[in-house]
């Protein structure tokens, strides 16, 4: 049996083992896509290096271990979540805490915000709002080829669930804050819908923590409904320490001139991969995905980003940068894809990385691939050491070479974070990045772990 067998088997016992502890707090149509989820999960098994999207990234190091049980919370680990607050002071903002992919508010799962919008346990919304759930759960995965996006489907126990009415603008952000934290190694994963309907609006931050130096495995889906001239921004912080990998897979399904952007900062982790799907599936529509990755000792982040260009006039744009120290490793691999019938598309793709050492690697691999004639469409990718003639302009002017350098990469790393519309949290990201770059962000913020 190949090395790829062997850990799907162990998966697949896995989900034997928990299946109806799992089952026995979700609704049954969550429920019902459970088997074929797992089926499809050991056709296509854990992904490795021989999967194109996968080619520079390696899961043997997290996917390759005896994850003894998986996490359900109790009363006491549900109120240690309740008292982390998260450290931008000025993010004003409704907030949600999750510990290991579960709301942990024991009562008051699901609470109304301003407008209608309802915020809250994916589990409880499946009962209350079970004909939003059954026209959008699952729906904007259909097809994937990704065997853990098929884990997530037969094993997610809780997760968000964020439903926008038609023509309500939220005016404050809504915070999901992750927790990771556990006595002993745990797999975890956690599913989330998010339905912004008709000429709505809304802001989501995403922040991922953990607080506990165990070995942590995270495995999560979002699918988004973003409805007809609807404009929705998700914004994701992963802030974990080294023994933490972060897989996180997000579907956006766009509609008649909507407008969408997805932004993904990662400050702190072993093994992050982020894989950021836009579906344009209406005309007009406009997308703008966005990534900055700080990397050093042996880390690897890795963005997969595809936008569909599936209708006329449509606009999307990428945006990823990253800095990489020691020994790290950094990928990114974009996609543009514009069918046949996507006439007058407007697409852009540019992929910027520094790298500070000779043993830093970063593989960049962005991608165009068009059906129709008339488009305006262009890439490029750099990988290269800081400019030496505007070190030298710095050095020049009294500047000396360490806080140089450091100007150079923080502007260097502004131009993803200055595409945050929330303010707060803009001017809290140039500190954690300005931090980072200085090497004093060596753990996450709040947190006891230290990550050496």
């Amino acid at each position: 049996m190949s090395n790829q067998a062997e850990r799907s088997e162990q998966y697949l016992n896995f989900y034997k083992e928990n299946i109806k502890r799992i089952s026995e707090s979700s609704s049954p149509y969550i429920n019902s896509f459970r088997e074929a989820a797992i089926e499809k999960f050991c056709q296509l098994g854990i992904p490795t290096r021989k999967n194109e999207s996968y080619r520079y990234t390696n899961l043997d190091t997290f996917f390759n271990h005896d994850f003894k049980s998986y996490f359900l919370p109790s009363e006491s680990d549900f109120a240690m979540a309740e008292e982390f607050r998260c450290d931008v002071t000025d993010l004003d903002a409704h907030g949600l805490v999750l510990l290991n992919g579960f709301y942990p508010t024991l009562n008051d799962k699901l609470r109304q915000l301003p407008g209608g919008i309802w915020i809250g346990s994916l589990n409880e919304a499946s009962k209350k709002f079970s004909d939003k759930i059954e026209k959008h759960y699952g729906k904007y995965v259909n097809g994937n080829s990704d065997g853990l996006v098929h884990l997530n489907t037969a094993m997610a126990s809780d997760g968000v669930f964020i439903w926008v009415p038609e023509g309500v603008v939220l005016k404050k952000a809504i915070q999901i804050v992750n927790l990771v934290q556990s006595d002993q190694d745990i797999f975890n994963q956690h599913r989330s819908l998010i339905i912004v309907e008709k000429n709505a609006d809304v802001t989501l931050i995403i922040c991922d923590h953990t607080l506990s130096p165990q070995k942590f495995l995270t495995n999560a889906v979002t699918e988004v409904y973003i409805g007809e001239n609807a404009h929705f921004d998700i914004i994701r912080v992963q802030n974990e320490h080294n023994n933490a990998a972060k897989i996180t897979h997000t579907f956006i399904h766009q509609e008649r001139n909507s407008n969408a952007s997805s932004n993904n900062i990662t400050l702190h982790g072993g093994l992050v991969r982020n894989s950021t799907h836009h579906y344009l599936g209406g005309e007009g529509a406009e997308c703008n995905s966005y990534g900055l990755y700080l990397a050093d000792k042996f880390q690897h982040i890795d963005n997969f980003v595809n936008v569909d260009h599936a209708f006329p006039n449509c606009t999307s744009n990428q945006l990823f940068k990253g800095v990489l120290d020691d020994m790290a490793t950094g990928a990114f691999n974009g996609r543009i894809y514009v069918h046949k019938d996507a006439q007058g598309t407007v697409a852009y793709q540019k992929n910027n990385n520094i790298l500070l050492t000779d043993d830093a690697k970063m593989d960049t691999k962005p991608q165009l691939e068009i059906y129709a004639d008339d488009v305006k469409c262009s890439h490029g990718a750099t990988v290269g050491q800081l400019d030496d003639d505007a070190l030298f302009y710095l050095r020049s002017r009294g500047i000396d070479k360490r806080q140089a350098r450091l100007m150079l990469m923080f502007g260097f790393a502004h131009e993803v974070i200055q595409n945050i519309k929330v303010e707060a949290l803009q001017e809290r990201m140039d500190n954690l990045v300005m931090q980072r770059l200085k090497g004093e962000l060596s753990r996450c913020a709040s947190c006891m772990v230290k990550c050496g």
